[in-house]
């Protein structure tokens, strides 16, 4: 029988931070390009944020449906794991004119960046899979 002791909350690794280049615009004093800091998220956030980005609608006959906001979702996802830059700063916000972590990302980066950054958020979070991967497990 394995040992049990592993998966006890003090055994267990609570959350992974990587280092990414977003975008080549965002440089140091030397010209190089500042990395980002990621951190996977909790289940628990996860669940918050999926709330948020589910809303109750109304459909026919009067009755209520949830609509659930995939783009919406990632975006939400992807704010909650960066770490750096302080996406919450008011300075940031208030430097590009938006209003909370999801709508500064989406004015500070360009789409390439930012399809960047919500893959990466993805794969820290255990929900993109190498398309190479899905190849290989499909000719198997």
């Amino acid at each position: 029988m394995s040992d049990l002791k592993a998966f006890f909350a003090q055994s267990a690794v609570v959350e992974s931070t990587e280092e990414l280049i977003v975008s080549e615009r965002f440089v140091d004093d030397k010209g190089q390009p500042i990395p980002w800091k990621l951190r996977s998220i909790t289940e628990e956030e996860n669940t918050e944020i999926r709330k948020a980005s589910t809303k109750r609608v109304k459909g026919r006959n009067g009755s209520t449906i949830s609509e659930f906001n995939q783009e919406e979702y990632v975006a939400k996802m992807a704010a909650a794991g960066v770490v750096y830059p302080n996406l919450k700063s008011q300075e940031l916000q208030e430097s590009y004119k938006a209003i909370g972590a999801e709508m500064l990302l989406r004015k500070m980066l360009r789409p390439g960046e930012y399809g960047v950054l919500l893959e990466k958020a993805q794969e820290m979070n255990g929900f993109v899979t190498d398309t190479k991967e899905l190849i290989d497990e499909v000719k198997n």
